[in-house]
């Protein structure tokens, strides 16, 4: 050994060497800093875990669409790219299907004019009906009755056009009207993909009458102008 490598060695100081005898050494401190990272990245992935998959917001969303919903509208509600979307719609299906050991639902996700939306499956449709015509009898309401009348006098019709004369929101009201029987889907509209609705033989079994000719005119009904319209809600 040389003198220059001895002096070299009595020179060193403890503080360059791997660890202090109090453990707050540049070992400790890179541990340290170790540490810091794990945590932050565990707690990154618990934040990620937390929170709701894609295919429960879609299952919520679709719960209360009353009209089928389009790939792009639903990947704007949720914010997610198309792909995803239609990825986690497929999975839904097969989920609501029993595929792959999962319980297999009593409604399905079905693809309807272009949209998807939640139905009845058709082999329970007879205890549906059963349990909304006799088992929940309650009254329409006031706005379910003036909705039912725009229908029924202008069917058929989509729920937007209803809307645009009774100058007020009617999705809930539709649905009223749907569960009950009252009303049915006649069909989609190939250019827009509304749904239009007519009433049902229900509908005339409840009012007395064979056909819809039977019904009332409403034009004597109607104010005709000759003393103005200012009085008019």
């Amino acid at each position: 050994m040389t003198l220059d490598a001895v002096h070299t060695s009595e020179n060193t100081d403890p503080a360059d060497t791997d660890t202090d005898s109090d453990g707050t050494g540049p070992r400790a401190h890179t541990a340290a800093s170790a540490d810091t990272s794990a945590n932050a990245d565990a707690s990154d992935t618990d934040a990620a875990a937390a929170l709701p998959p894609i295919e429960r917001k879609l299952e919520a969303l679709l719960m209360v669409a009353d009209e089928p919903q389009s790939l792009i509208h639903l990947a704007t509600a949720v914010d997610r790219p198309l792909t995803e979307v239609k990825a986690a719609i497929a999975r839904l299906v097969a989920d609501f299907d029993g595929v792959d050991g999962t319980v297999r639902r009593g409604f399905e996700l079905r693809e309807v004019a272009g949209g998807w939306r939640i139905y009845v499956r058709p082999e329970h449709d007879l205890v549906v009906a059963d349990f909304v015509l006799t088992q929940n009898p309650s009254r329409l309401s006031q706005a379910a009755l003036e909705t039912l009348a725009v229908i029924a006098y202008k069917q058929p019709i989509s729920r937007g056009a209803v809307a645009s004369i009774r100058a007020v929101n009617v999705d809930s009201v539709v649905r009223t009207l749907l569960g009950r029987g009252l009303i049915t889907e006649a069909f989609t509209d190939s250019e827009t993909g509304a749904i239009n609705y007519a009433t049902t033989d229900l509908l005339l079994s409840q009012l007395g009458i064979n056909s819809l000719d039977e019904m009332p005119y409403i034009s004597p009904l109607l104010a005709d102008g000759a003393d103005g319209f200012e009085d008019l809600p």
